[in-house]
Formats: C-alpha cells, structure tokens, sequence
C-alpha cells in the first residue's frame, strides 16, 4: 500500500480559495486500487496555507496508471503543467510518494473479547 501526498502551498489567507475544490468526489475516486482520500489543511505556517491531498492506493502501479491518464487527459486539455495564473492563489507544490510500512486500527469490540 502506497501514501501519494500533494502538498500545495497558497498564499497566506486564500487557502479557502482552493478548498472547495476538494469537496466533491473526483474521477480518482473510480480509479482502480484507490482505497481513500483525504484533504488535509496545515494551520502551522505564518507564512503561508498549505494543503496535503493524500491519497491511499493498494499498490504503486494504480497509482502510476492513474497519474498517467491524468497527465494525459491535461495534456488533451491543453493545461501546462506548472503554470501559474496571474490570479491564482497558489504558490506551488510537491509530490511525495510513501510506502504504508505499518497501518494500526482501532481494536474492535469482538477482538477485545476472544
């Protein structure tokens, strides 16, 4: 199991801008070998917001598949990777991939009993 985190950095005070683009459920969300999503917002930085997209897959190659089709399918859209609008809140970002190396859940009732 694999952790792919974007880190998004975006000028102090307009991470609300960005947010709302998250909150609804995308195409990755089909993609084969996604197990979860979650969008998390880093409060620490006086210098500016920073969100962490991260996303769980059952094994790096879905992952990589689904990186794949989505390049491709912004390539098809003309979009440039990289580039920034003059308006755009956004500072940069950073993709880190992790390896699950433990994963701990809760106990559960039944199991506290055997």
């Amino acid at each position: 199991m694999i952790k792919a985190v974007n880190t998004i950095r975006i000028e102090k005070g307009r991470s609300d801008e960005v947010l709302p683009l998250f909150q609804k459920p995308k195409d990755v969300h089909k993609f084969e070998g996604f197990v979860v999503m979650e969008v998390l917002r880093n409060e620490t930085s006086e210098e500016y917001d920073e969100l962490d997209i991260c996303t769980t897959w059952e094994e790096r190659k879905h992952f990589d598949q689904w990186l794949e089709a989505r390049n491709h399918r912004k390539e098809q859209q003309g979009q440039q990777a990289g580039k920034r609008s003059e308006d755009s809140p956004i500072l940069g970002a950073e993709l880190n991939i992790y390896e699950v190396a433990y994963r701990h859940e809760p106990t559960r009732k039944q199991e506290k009993e055997a």
